[in-house]
């Protein structure tokens, strides 16, 4: 059941970071737009994240059940030496939620709290991924001290650091990404694809750049990235498919295949997590001195992972349909006009 539980955890956190990065990615994209485009960019955004903008959170909650009660020791490790960059993610994640609401249902639509509406919302779409990637950073990089002599080194050091920002703007470019292929999708107007489209071009830049300074800023903390991810069979295939992945992508938008573009978005990005996370496991979190946190090993009870193992099983047969209703009935009635 240990297997199961795993899957889970891994199966929540690659939803959320290709559901809900795209979401954060769709502010992203808002932010930098101009303001002749912002409406015509925020209808097509409803119109894409409208079906499951709320639920994507179910997939950090499930993460988050799962740590809590099958590894509690790694839980604690998070919790406590990253609790200042969870605490800004989370504020995010409110602040954001909160601003996408009012924006839209706000009775009285005054300029003045439209723009501060707007304002939190775009800007805390970028704050948020940003700190979901300097949480991954720090989980691998090593710089987590659980003896420290002081407050830095305990709960500032641990993620304020060259690496784990790299990979916070890594992140960023990556959720920006995938909401730009996302709507390309969604937009019917020529003008609006081909703006999807060059933000698309811009954004995957970005991202080879910023994965660029991800390795230069291991390289320069002694995390030695650059092997884990060569240096391994299956990491490496991951990567040549991750690469292939891109070309196909950019060859069926082209031909106007916009759906199929989706999937090699998506399968791009899975890869690239498979290429660092298959490296590391069953390790997730990696201690300053070389102690490890293992999934295997760092567990709660059998009879805890058994019952954990019990309820996802069974949760999952009620969340998976419902979740697939939930986004068929939203694509119907857009389809319908309504």
């Amino acid at each position: 059941m240990l297997t199961v539980v795993i899957l889970f955890l891994c199966f929540a956190i690659m939803l959320y970071f290709l559901l809900g990065g795209a979401d954060f990615g769709a502010g992203i994209i808002e932010l930098f737009t101009s303001n002749p485009n912002k409406n015509r960019t925020r209808r097509t955004m409803y119109q894409a994240i409208g079906p499951i903008w709320e639920a994507n959170h179910m997939w950090l909650i499930i993460a988050v059940v799962i740590l809590f009660v099958g590894f509690p020791d790694i839980y604690a490790t998070l919790s406590i030496y990253l609790h200042i960059p969870i605490l800004i993610m989370l504020m995010g994640i409110i602040a954001r939620g909160t601003a996408f609401s009012f924006r839209n249902y706000d009775a009285i639509k005054g300029e003045r709290t439209q723009n501060l509406y707007n304002h939190i919302f775009v800007y805390s779409s970028f704050v948020t991924p940003l700190f979901l990637g300097i949480i991954a950073g720090s989980a691998i990089s090593g710089q987590i001290n659980t003896t420290p002599t002081g407050f830095m080194q305990a709960y500032v050091y641990s993620w304020l650091n060259l690496f784990s920002i790299a990979v916070g703007l890594f992140t960023v470019t990556l959720c920006g990404f995938l909401a730009a292929i996302y709507l390309i999708g969604e937009s019917t107007a020529e003008k609006d694809i081909k703006r999807f489209i060059l933000k698309a071009k811009v954004l995957n830049i970005l991202a080879f750049v910023c994965g660029g300074l991800v390795f230069l800023a291991a390289e320069i903390q002694n995390i030695h990235l650059a092997h884990w991810i060569f240096g391994n069979p299956i990491s490496l295939t991951a990567v040549i498919a991750a690469s292939i992945s891109l070309v196909l992508l950019w060859i069926t938008i082209s031909k106007g295949k916009r759906f199929i573009a989706r999937i090699f978005a998506t399968f791009q990005v899975s890869m690239i997590l498979l290429s660092v996370g298959y490296r590391h496991y069953p390790n997730l979190v990696i201690i300053k001195g070389g102690q490890n946190l293992s999934l295997l090993e760092n567990h709660a009870p059998d009879k805890t992972i058994d019952t954990l193992g019990a309820a996802l099983l069974i949760g999952s047969l009620f969340i998976l349909p419902s979740l697939f209703y939930l986004y068929y009935s939203f694509k119907d009635r857009n389809r319908e006009g309504h």
